[in-house]
């Protein structure tokens, strides 16, 4: 896909449709631009970061570890509980 913008006096730049519909962005949607490799890349912001939702679900605290194995138990307990019947 090649898509093309000019900068306005303003500095502002129009986004090509084709660009809006690959990001699934409308009004009121935030972008982010960072440099990658050398180039810029554009993508879709998202509302909040892995650390922002690490902080609000452990604190300033970090979790413990686990080995996967550990993990899937707790994960097959967890489902095991919802899914009881009776």
């Amino acid at each position: 896909m090649f898509a093309r913008s000019r900068v306005s006096a303003e500095g502002l730049v129009t986004i090509p449709t084709d660009v809006i519909k690959k990001l699934g962005i409308g009004p009121g949607s935030e972008i982010e631009w960072h440099e990658e490799d050398g180039k810029i890349v554009v993508r879709r912001a998202g509302k909040f970061t892995s650390e922002d939702i690490h902080k609000s679900l452990f604190g300033s605290s970090k979790p413990k570890l686990r080995s996967n194995d550990e993990l899937k138990e707790g994960i097959r307990k967890y489902i095991r509980k919802k899914h009881a019947r009776g």
